[in-house]
């Protein structure tokens, strides 16, 4: 799949994502139900679409011991998030309500490992790779400083409010599509 195709795909799912979840909750609660399981899935294949991301971005930090422990850091965490959005799908899917929603997600979170491999630890490494490469790229001067600023917001946004997903996903779309740009003007590094 080329640059372009997926460095607009991931934010614009995100994004998408993002709008359903408001969505979802303008009745006060969010789940169980079709918007509930329909953002997960599109976060899912939002997920999908940044490890290709990843992959890019590997490329053009030159594939180094660096860069590809990096990517390792952000799969892990991807994973860890893609299993967290199935556990909300399949727990949307079976629970008669929001509370029943609730007591499972509660029963999930008291097992230590469940709760640090997909809930406290293990996602938060798919934004630290990802910040991570990025930065290095501005560091390395691959891509303009102002795209790693902009991935930056796209991080703090979902910190401030979740319901900020959606402005920091069209953050994080100025910056992908000049990063695709750039990825697509120098074929021979990637």
């Amino acid at each position: 799949m080329n640059a372009r195709t997926v460095f607009v795909a991931a934010p614009l799912l995100t994004f998408t994502y993002g709008v359903i979840r408001i969505l979802d909750g303008l009745d006060g609660v969010r789940g169980p139900g079709l918007a509930w399981t329909t953002g997960h899935l599109i976060f899912m294949a939002a997920l999908v679409a940044f490890q290709l991301v990843f992959v890019h971005l590997w490329r053009l930090a030159g594939r180094d011991t660096l860069a590809t422990a990096t990517v390792v850091i952000a799969t892990v965490g991807t994973l860890c998030l893609f299993v967290q959005f199935g556990i909300d799908i399949v727990n949307g899917l079976l629970a008669e309500d929001h509370a029943a929603m609730s007591e499972f997600g509660r029963g999930l979170k008291s097992n230590t490992f469940v709760s640090l491999a997909v809930y406290d630890v293990g996602p938060y490494l798919f934004y630290f790779g990802q910040f991570v490469l990025v930065a290095r790229l501005a560091l390395l001067r691959r891509i303009p400083a102002w795209t790693a600023a902009l991935l930056v917001v796209d991080l703090v946004m979902p910190l401030v409010s979740k319901d900020l997903i959606p402005v920091g996903a069209a953050a994080l779309m100025v910056s992908f599509v000049s990063i695709a740009k750039r990825i697509q003007r120098e074929p021979a590094r990637v």
